[in-house]
């Protein structure tokens, strides 16, 4: 080993021996304040042993020549200085760099140890984004401060997140369908919207008090597209009322076990509803085949979402969310019976079985009917007339009937849920604002996470990387971790270097100074 290895090894043995010492000492001492104690030397004895590795590293590498994909030779320049910053801290070593005038520049080692452009390492980046799509960036940023004593901005943390999110796209284009053995008889596609406060571009007249309508930033539209297929599951529309009114189950009678989503795959975006779905139908094309035994879309009841999903799906059947054609006879029984009174259950239990049954004619005739009564109110007539056009235009994707028999879901819940999971508890906390970008990119790396391929994709984009940087092709090497702890005993080999290494680790500080600002 070099000098500064062997000066490294010495400082490692003394700062174990301190620890040994630090438990030995503490039989007065609480098990919180042993515990820690042992994590603050434990970060410590972690940015030693970095810097020991990185000091074996740099000791073992070749001094004499590099050569370039394009086969231009570079002489060896200098030992330069790298930062990497680590979960222990912010850590400096010095490597070879090789340089020729007219040609360029390379540091070999980089290539070799697959480190990015920046100093962030990829646990670190790991940690912050996988931390930061759910929670806001402040909070990352105040968790690695508390917790790890390392101080990250809001910026640093947004900057991480978009760099990071620019393969997500790459990554499921070039991701192979799920095995048909693994997929179920119906595909359905679903698809909802879901403001994001953005920030105004422009900025607002100053106002002592906002007027009616008026808010300090405007939303803008995330189209939620999910993807998944189902086993049929028939029932009847009194099942179905039962579900929905009658919750509570009869002693004795046992429950119909249903199968839930396959496969799901979801995604949220501000490029549009025509992108969302051009991108969704691309996606459910390669989930077809001869397992694939009906289409199903299901949407709301907005028109322009509607009228874009026939456009997309041509040879899927429309469906119209049964939950909110049911939310509209609520409407209508309150303006008639009063949100308090009795009848009201009875009321839209009866029209919404009217409804499930195939009658929606007959729905609408009685909704214009009411409307046309005498002692009906003005207020109570609109509404009843808004829900009869609603359900007139409707009327081709609401053959609920025989869906039912078919065996196909009626509701958009997965939907729902994601513009609630995936956007709103994220994008629409208090006061938070965004940019068009930055919402995107948080959006895709939290359907990344939604869709359980967050592994996947940091090898993915570790890969990509390597490839942008250095010309790489292949995959990231094995995790080394995982073969530590299956290798009961690991054994180390170097190879000594040839001539004098110069060999500058050092320790910086673990705080940085740079202040923080606030970000989503």
């Amino acid at each position: 080993m070099s000098h500064n290895a062997d000066a490294i090894v010495h400082e490692l043995h003394v700062e174990f021996e301190s620890m040994l010492s630090y438990v030995k000492d503490s039989q007065t001492a609480t098990a919180d304040q042993v515990e820690r104690g042992l994590f603050r030397r434990l970060l410590s004895l972690g940015a030693r042993l970095m810097l020991l590795f990185f000091a074996l590293r740099t000791a073992a590498a070749v001094r004499d020549t590099h050569r370039l994909a394009n086969g231009a030779l570079l002489p060896y320049q200098a030992e330069h200085r790298r930062q990497y910053f680590s979960i222990f801290g912010k850590l400096a070593f010095w490597r070879p760099y090789f340089y020729r005038p007219g040609v360029g520049g390379a540091s070999p080692l980089d290539q070799e140890l697959a480190l990015g452009a920046d100093c962030y390492s990829d646990l670190v980046r790991d940690l912050v984004e996988y931390l930061g799509v759910g929670s806001t960036y402040a909070k990352v940023a105040d968790c690695f401060a508390r917790i790890l004593g390392l101080e990250l901005s809001t910026q640093a943390i947004s900057a991480l997140v978009a760099e990071d999110a620019g393969d997500v796209e790459a990554f499921y284009a070039q991701q192979a369908p799920p095995a048909s053995t693994s997929e179920a008889a119906i595909l359905v596609v679903q698809a909802d919207g879901k403001g994001v406060p953005i920030v105004r571009t422009t900025a607002a007249e100053p106002q002592v008090r906002l007027g009616k309508g008026d808010k300090h930033s405007r939303k803008k539209e995330a189209v939620v597209t999910g993807l998944y297929t189902i086993a049929p599951h028939p029932r009847t529309p009194t099942e179905v009322i039962a579900s929905l009114f009658h919750p509570e189950r009869t002693p004795g009678t046992p429950l119909r076990v249903r199968t839930g989503p396959q496969n799901k795959r979801l995604w949220a975006t501000l490029t549009g509803k025509d992108a969302a779905l051009a991108r969704l139908a691309g996606q459910a094309a390669q989930r077809e085949g001869p397992h694939i035994q009906h289409r199903v879309a299901l949407t709301d009841g907005a028109e322009a979402l509607q009228d874009r999903v026939q456009q997309h799906f041509p040879t899927f059947t429309l469906v119209l969310d049964f939950i909110h054609a049911d939310e509209k006879l609520w409407d209508v029984a309150n303006s008639l019976f009063g949100e308090t009174a009795a009848q009201r259950t009875p009321w839209v239990e009866r029209q919404s079985l009217a409804l499930l049954s195939g009658r929606v004619p007959q729905v609408i005739t009685e909704l214009r009917r009411l409307a046309s009564l005498a002692e009906t109110t003005t207020s109570q007539t609109t509404v009843l007339t808004r829900v009869a056009n609603y359900f007139e235009r409707n009327t081709a994707c609401m053959h609920y009937d025989q869906y039912l028999a078919h065996g196909w879901p009626i509701a958009s819940g997965v939907i729902e849920g994601a513009c609630r999971h995936l956007v709103k508890d994220r994008c629409e906390l208090s006061g938070m604002r965004w940019t068009p970008d930055g919402a995107e990119n948080l959006l895709r790396l939290r359907a990344v996470a939604e869709n359980g391929d967050w592994e996947a994709y940091r090898r993915f984009f570790q890969q990509q990387r390597l490839q942008r940087l250095y010309g790489v092709p292949g995959p990231v090497p094995a995790i080394l971790e995982n073969q530590a702890l299956t290798d009961p005993e690991p054994t180390l080999s170097l190879r000594q270097p040839a001539g004098r290494a110069f060999i500058m680790p050092m320790l910086v500080a673990r705080r940085s100074t740079q202040p923080q600002k606030r970000a989503a």
